[in-house]
């Protein structure tokens, strides 16, 4: 079975097998191989993901233990609260303005960070422009999945209105290299806020908004733990988005 993963890490990277195989050491043959399937060594792995700047257990899930042990995925939650909101502002802001390599954010609206924090898209522009790589992933406001959820929530400011709001703040975001924004469309399972090797991640509740549902603090340690489930649950909705008109 082709190793799916590595070639699109490869071709978001611009990274050809030649290349690939020039910075890791080995026969390009050997990187065919692994494109199609075949588990590297270790060392091999480990350089691969360093230069792709992907998590290991993202190119090669069965690598690890699927199990990962009980203390060990305990050990990758910082802390959990009953709702989002009671996670202090401040440490949202610390996460977002910390973020060096990526920030990846999954939601119907993401409507309360530009509320709460005003130099919110200033500060994704300058990461952006230190080589952060920030992909936003919203709701899109046609989707009969946000139909549904306006239903549940009985709410006056709807899901749509609150996704347009959104996007006029993130405006200034419009052509930025490094920035991408883009529309999904699938039910609202989990909201991911992923800030290097840190994550908030929000599952949500039956007709309860988001402010409102219970929130976790990961950490990232290796293995196929809690952080690299949800990860993947980002990197999946995002491959099934859409890239909105006029943004790059």
């Amino acid at each position: 079975m082709s190793n799916d993963q590595l070639k699109a890490s490869m071709a978001r990277a611009g990274v050809t097998a030649g290349v690939l195989s020039r910075t890791v050491g080995v026969d390009v043959k050997t990187v065919g191989r692994w494109l199609a399937g075949r588990l590297p060594h270790p060392r091999h792995r480990a350089a691969t993901a360093s230069f792709l700047d992907e998590d290991e257990a993202f190119l090669w899930p069965d690598a690890q233990s699927r199990t990962f042990g009980n203390r060990k995925v305990g050990a990758e939650i910082v802390s959990a609260y009953a709702y989002r909101s009671d996670l202090p502002t401040a440490q949202w802001w610390h996460l977002i303005s910390s973020a060096g390599r990526e920030v990846d954010l999954l939601g119907y609206t993401l409507y309360f960070l530009p509320m709460q924090h005003p130099q919110f898209t200033d500060t994704l522009i300058e990461r952006a422009e230190r080589g952060c790589r920030i992909r936003i992933a919203l709701a899109d406001p046609e989707s009969r999945h946000v139909a549904d959820r306006d239903v549940e929530e009985d709410v006056a400011l709807t899901i749509a209105i609150r996704v347009r709001t959104t996007l006029k703040y993130f405006a200034s975001l419009r052509g930025c290299p490094g920035i991408e924004i883009r529309f999904q469309d699938a039910p609202l399972y989990n909201s991911v806020f992923r800030f290097d090797d840190q994550m908030l991640v929000t599952p949500h509740l039956y007709a309860t908004q988001g402010a409102a549902a219970p929130l976790l603090h990961l950490r990232h340690l290796g293995g196929r733990g809690l952080y690299a489930r949800f990860a993947e649950h980002f990197d999946l909705i995002w491959e099934r988005s859409r890239p909105l008109d006029g943004w790059s």
